[in-house]
């Protein structure tokens, strides 16, 4: 065999060290000169035979003991041949040849890529089980544009990095092969090779759909089969309003909402169950996770990400959160995610110096770092970086349904400054502080979810006074729907800590949300973050003694549902959770054997089902047509009372009394004669309260606040009045 004899020998001494930078060019089968040669690199084999499609088999002979072995043809034979093999032990192996299969990414995608905008590149980058030239097996692609060399290990080649170099393709920096027969829950990783330092080293894949169970950090080969039911659910989303639709989100935790008997993790589907049939007795619209996002720390809650692509294997397989999610739609719970594009830890088998190199992150410690979390932060001014990033939310909203993103610390995207010091931040090409290469990024990602997912929601965790956050990008905005509306719940949360006898002193704490309160689309959060870092619980913020602990968080929760803006809590604020959020044990629950823990859960049942059904305390949330104050000035008192409004004209009055003491023979104005009831009164003796109210009564013709009509009411100690008008 005249080509065997003259195979170039640095390229088999490139393919036994494993630095071959383009293994299917030498690999599989070449035309040379007036006859074709198959070469084949198995380092288990003994002796090889080639099957060709038609013919017999013809034996492969050894071209080096390392495993080489070589046959040779005068014709082409047709692709892909298949190979049978005899190992050391003396079992026989037979599949197709992977080096025999022509590439699969196309030039298209690839030129998208690089641009930044292929936003389906997770249909083909990681892992895919697909068939191709008839054959079933599993694509792999993955980005490494620093590599001299990238391979596939896992447990099907004995981690070995030489038996399956991938195909360079171009100057891209992507590396792909397809490998035949390799089934579905194959775990595997990349082993690369540095092209300048030339260290080997293992890394996950940032595209993977599913992880082996931490402590374990290798990618898992998966293939969905869950057939939706939720389409009625996605029609009505595209179709409804959601700024005039109610909103009470439902923030949790999956790992410490409730535990198994034995403290093991409930899966997703228990989770579903019970989960589910909660917040629609509760009354709750969304559920919104904290990261469910493959992550290697249970006390990072689940932002420090790990699998950007994969649920995390805690709680079940990406089908059985599918399932999950499937199941809240067809109960009517809205689901939105927590999701972190910010920054990412820095594990040396993760994201981290992927190919050797700062890659998805940036060199300059100053911008690539940060250090309170000990993290690295997203290179935004690179276009495959955005990709991935852009392509982790349409799968997110396209593979698994979802309703909509909490993006996580969206300051830290938007200031080069983020909590740095003068000389540890770099100022941007004009001198600014602002991350230009964030504020596109993030445009782009609304542009791509809004035209691909109507009715699809983003929600801003944004802490400083940047402008139009929730305004859309063709106004110059961010394009979020939404904004966490943190100064309320600072100046809220400071307030109610506050002794009763000083709240006078305070009022303003109040009263200046109403000043800046429609200038975004406002989320009012009460979040695992006010509860966690030795913040304590919400109850233990409340002041007084136990009974006015109860009453302050009763009529906490109150005032939050009068207020215009949509709700959030996390979970256990529903029945007064007495510590702190343990992320490692489930929720107090037992304290539902307490009298007062029972009737704060009954009364927030009871606010979230009257919010939804009264269109005046949802549906002009974000207009200043839906707020009117009656009373913002009775400061002395420590008492406020305002009108909430719907489109039609109808309307409910809210009183708040945030002192211990009744108020009798409080007056306040009404805009209209007839008839005034309380449909709501924190103070309700089934919550827990003194059980001080007011009967049905009709308006009184005394012009009060510049209203034409007034009422005399008693207003109970430390609580909340809602009042309908009929005529």
């Amino acid at each position: 065999m005249t080509q065997v004899l003259t195979t170039n020998a640095s390229d088999v001494e490139a393919i036994l060290a494993a630095r071959h930078h383009d293994p299917f060019a030498f690999l599989g089968q070449h035309h040379a000169e007036s006859s074709w040669v198959q070469r084949a690199f198995l380092p288990d084999a003994t002796q090889v035979e080639l099957l060709p499609k038609r013919g017999k088999a013809r034996p492969m002979q050894c071209l080096h003991e390392a495993g080489i072995f070589v046959s040779e043809s005068s014709t082409q034979l047709s692709q892909p041949y298949r190979l049978r093999w005899q190992d050391g032990g003396g079992n026989w192996h037979e599949q197709h040849d992977p080096y025999t299969f022509p590439a699969i990414l196309g030039d298209l995608d690839i030129y998208l890529f690089g641009e930044g905008r292929w936003l389906d590149a997770y249909h083909s980058l990681g892992a895919h089980r697909r068939q191709y030239e008839g054959v079933d097996g599993v694509f792999f692609a993955v980005w490494a544009p620093n590599a001299e060399r990238v391979s596939v290990v896992g447990d099907f080649n004995a981690w070995d990095g030489r038996a399956h170099p991938m195909r360079a393709r171009g100057q891209s920096g992507l590396w792909e092969i397809f490998l035949p027969a390799l089934p579905a829950d194959a775990i595997y990783k990349f082993e690369l090779r540095h092209r300048d330092s030339g260290s080997v080293f293992a890394k996950t894949d940032p595209y993977a759909q599913c992880f082996e169970l931490r402590p374990e950090t290798a990618a898992r080969v998966v293939e969905s089969y869950h057939q939706w039911q939720d389409q009625d659910w996605l029609e009505q989303r595209a179709a409804r309003d959601w700024q005039k639709a109610p909103m009470s989100v439902y923030e949790v935790h999956l790992g410490s909402w409730r535990r198994r008997a034995d403290g093991s993790f409930c899966s997703y589907a228990e989770l579903a169950e019970g989960l589910v049939a909660y917040c629609q007795e509760m009354g709750f619209t969304h559920l919104e996770l904290l990261p469910v996002m493959e992550h290697p720390l249970d006390e990072s809650w689940g932002y420090q990400v790990s699998g950007y692509f994969a649920p995390t294997s805690r709680f079940g397989t990406p089908d059985e959160f599918r399932a999950f999610v499937d199941h809240c739609h067809q109960h009517g719970i809205g689901v939105l995610l927590d999701w972190v594009p910010g920054h990412f830890p820095r594990d040396s088998w993760g994201l981290a110096r992927f190919d050797g190199t700062p890659l998805y992150e940036h060199a300059d410690p100053r911008e690539g770092e940060h250090k309170d979390w000990g993290t690295y932060i997203f290179n935004f001014g690179r276009n495959e970086v955005r990709n991935f990033l852009l392509s982790n939310a349409c799968y997110w909203a396209e593979e698994f349904h979802l309703d909509g993103f909490r993006v996580d610390a969206v300051a830290s995207l938007l200031y080069r400054d983020y909590s740095r010091k003068e000389g540890e931040w770099i100022p941007n090409q004009y001198g600014g502080r602002e991350n230009l290469e964030a504020i596109d990024f993030l445009r782009e990602l609304h542009v791509a979810l809004h035209e691909r997912y109507p009715g699809i929601l983003s929600i801003a965790e944004e802490s400083t006074a940047w402008p139009m956050v929730s305004r859309p990008t063709y106004l110059g905005g961010l394009g979020f729907s939404m904004k966490w509306n943190m100064g309320w719940m600072h100046d809220t949360l400071s307030y109610m800590q506050l002794n009763p006898i000083h709240r006078q002193y305070h009022h303003d704490a109040l009263t200046f949300s109403q000043l800046y309160a429609y200038t975004e689309n406002f989320v009012l959060p009460l979040s695992h973050d006010e509860v966690v870092h030795g913040k304590g619980s919400l109850l233990d913020k409340m002041s007084g003694d136990a009974w006015q602990r109860f009453a302050n968080l009763r009529l906490l929760f109150s005032y939050q549902f009068a207020h215009p803006g949509k709700k959030l809590n996390f979970m256990g604020n529903e029945f007064g959770q007495g510590r702190e959020w343990n992320s490692g044990s489930e929720l107090d629950w037992e304290l539902l054997d307490v009298d007062w823990h029972r009737g704060v859960q009954q009364m927030f049942r009871d606010l979230n089902h009257l919010h939804r059904s009264t269109p005046a305390l949802h549906e002009q949330d974000f207009q200043h047509e839906g707020f009117q104050w009656i009373d913002c000035h009775d400061a002395g008192q420590s008492a406020l009372s305002f009108l909430r409004w719907d489109r039609a004209g109808n309307f409910v009055v809210v009183l708040c009394n945030f002192t211990p003491v009744p108020r009798q023979q409080y007056r306040i104005g009404v805009p209209r004669n007839g008839n005034y009831r309380e449909i709501f009164n924190s103070d309700a003796a089934a919550y827990g309260g003194s059980n001080i109210g007011n009967p049905p009564q009709q308006s009184e013709n005394i012009a009060w606040s510049g209203l034409p009509v007034s009422l005399s009411l008693t207003l109970p100690p430390l609580a909340v009045l809602y009042l309908a008008w009929s005529d």
